[in-house]
This record gives C-alpha cells, sequence and structure tokens, in this order.
C-alpha cells in the first residue's frame, strides 16, 4: 500500500511524530522525512535510529522560507 511513497512527518521529534515513525518504520514505505524545529532530538533521533530510510529536515511551519527545503 505505501510501497515507492514518501511520508512527511511535522513536528516529527515529538510524541506525535514519534509515534507515527514507528509504525511507518518498518513497512514498504520508500522514504520518510521528519521535519522539526529542534536540531538536537533530530541529532537523538538519527543517531538511535540509523536508517537510511529516514531523512531530517530542519524547519519551522511557521517560517515559510524553511519550508523551502531541497
Amino acid at each position: 500500500m505505501f510501497a515507492n511513497r514518501v511520508l512527511l512527518v511535522t513536528g516529527g521529534t515529538g510524541s506525535f511524530g514519534n509515534a507515527v515513525l514507528r509504525r511507518f518504520l518498518h513497512t514498504d514505505i520508500k522514504e520518510i522525512r521528519i521535519f522539526s524545529r529542534d536540531e538536537k532530538k533530530q541529532d537523538e533521533m538519527r543517531n538511535a535510529l540509523r536508517n537510511p530510510k529516514v531523512k531530517f529536515y530542519l524547519g519551522n511551519v511557521r517560517d515559510y522560507d524553511s519550508l523551502l527545503c531541497g
């Protein structure tokens, strides 16, 4: 169902984001993008997971320019 799909999780380092990540991490989803403004939590999550399927993007949904990550 999720094969070759990309999932974007805003607020990905928070409680809900972690739950969503854990739910989809071991599915056939192509990529999970974690978008959050907490660089320290992103780094901790990156080191704990060490999963190439998970990509991290630093930004704030209230700041339009930070949404233009590429």
